[in-house]
């Protein structure tokens, strides 16, 4: 009998309504792993996934949001029973309550994360019996790869009764514990620091951040793997430049929020309108606009008005993909000048994937994005004098701009595709899983995978 491929399962992490780079990385690679015919499936936590390709998610949410919140505020959740709580997951239900924005103070925020963290321990522990309980008796895995480290909580369990191994993707999980309160951001990072031993492996997608997050979170370096951030390449073309035949443009295209940088971008943008034969650049922004930095893209216009610049001024929305490549290809050049140490930067490839030159902080990633592509040029960060003085020089040598942009779209093409990034991720997955035929998670020997689920349950709740 010829052996069963391994059984990977991906745990990704939906962010409701909202076009996550997070999640819509993991969707692409898992595409891709798919299409090198690894047996993957991807499953959400929290919220179903938005992506501009195509969702390759299982119509499975683990670790439903509704419920979490629920459990979270009122013991009565806690004990329903798992027919009401695989209805209070059902995806159409969350997509109409996450839309309507869950009020949540910054203390809500930090005990509900710190409790999530806690898994068997914490308000949550009912939903984490039911996600150990579906792997164990649905999906089977004979490997675990989550995407964060913030739905950790459920290593030990998972540990415990399936005995397989466990890796985690690190890709912006600072961030999210930098903005907690405390005292829940120093419970948070202690808890973390504690899971850290139930992790196999982790990946991350520069030196940097290997660097960074092995101090943050006091993990060994030779427990950390590097891979290439990579993207999938349909719909973009590489015999197509970006062409813009009319003002010259500059682009900016994430989330719009103060960490991503918009207003410093914008500050460099006044600047530049008033250096020599830059009076018809336009700037256009484009991405997704959460109801609380509402205020924050009315004081970017506030700003541009003050300066009769409002009219060059254009906010685009929330793109598909189609829209994207389209607004991509329209500029002339492209800047997302964050103000925190990105650890990936998607927005980078697709725009160099587009021919267009790109203007970026010298911190995070971005450096060795730069230095892999050649596709653009490095300025000291939350600097909008630096910045406003990269983009004149660009925009006065068109054959300098063309040449980077040019450069930075071949190599995209020849070494950061979804398919690259799946063969380094699949070569760390082989590591781990070894001689696994792939029978599931009891492949292995493993005794305990013969508990039963009263004893799981049971197990569990002398926590």
């Amino acid at each position: 009998m010829p052996d069963i491929a391994p059984k990977i399962c991906y745990i990704t992490a939906g962010a409701a309504n909202m076009y996550c780079g997070s999640c819509m990385r993991d969707n692409t690679l898992v595409a891709a792993l798919q299409k090198m015919g690894c047996n993957i499936h991807l499953f959400p936590t929290y919220t179903p996934i938005l992506t501009d390709e195509e969702d390759v998610s299982e119509n499975k949410i683990m670790l439903g949001g509704l419920n979490l919140y629920l459990q979270q505020k009122s013991g009565f959740f806690r004990r329903l029973p798992a027919s009401l709580d695989r209805w209070l997951n059902n995806s159409g239900l969350i997509k109409i309550v996450v839309s309507s924005n869950l009020p949540t103070s910054g203390h809500e925020t930090g005990a509900m994360v710190l409790s999530l963290l806690k898994g068997e321990s914490g308000r949550q522990r009912k939903e984490f019996i039911n996600m150990l309980l579906w792997l164990k008796e649905h999906v089977k895995p004979d490997l675990i790869n989550l995407t964060n480290i913030l739905i950790a909580g459920c290593l030990p369990p998972i540990k415990k009764h399936l005995n397989i191994p466990v890796l985690v993707t690190l890709q912006g999980d600072d961030l999210f514990l930098e903005q907690m309160i405390e005292p829940y951001k120093s419970q948070a990072i202690k808890r973390i620091q504690e899971l850290v031993k139930e992790v196999d492996g982790f990946i991350v997608f520069s030196q940097y951040y290997k660097d960074f997050m092995s101090d943050y979170l006091s993990i060994p370096k030779e427990k950390i793997y590097t891979v290439q951030m990579g993207i999938s390449l349909s719909g973009f073309s590489l015999n197509r430049l970006a062409s813009n035949s009319g003002s010259p443009t500059i682009g900016y295209f994430a989330r719009i929020a103060p960490e991503k940088g918009l207003h410093v971008l914008v500050d460099a943008f006044i600047l530049l309108r008033q250096m020599p034969g830059m009076q018809n650049v336009r700037l256009k922004a484009a991405g997704w606009l959460g109801r609380s930095h509402q205020p924050y893209l009315k004081d970017q216009l506030t700003k541009l008005r003050s300066h009769g610049l409002e009219a060059d001024f254009e906010y685009a929305g929330v793109l598909d993909r189609r829209e994207k490549i389209n607004f991509l290809q329209s500029l002339d050049l492209f800047s997302v000048p964050t103000i925190y140490k990105e650890p990936k930067g998607l927005y980078v490839l697709e725009a160099l994937a587009c021919g267009v030159a790109v203007v970026q902080p010298e911190h995070g990633a971005f450096p060795e994005l730069i230095k892999a592509t050649g596709g653009g040029q490095l300025i000291p960060p939350d600097s909008p004098e630096h910045l406003a003085q990269a983009l004149h020089h660009l925009m006065t040598s068109s054959s300098t701009r063309k040449e980077l942009g040019r450069q930075g779209q071949r190599r995209v093409f020849e070494s950061m595709t979804a398919e690259a990034m799946a063969r380094g991720t699949l070569a760390i997955y082989k590591k781990y899983l070894g001689g696994v035929s792939g029978n599931g998670a009891g492949s292995q020997p493993n005794d305990q995978m013969n508990v039963s689920e009263d004893l799981i349950y049971s197990d569990m709740n002398n926590h």
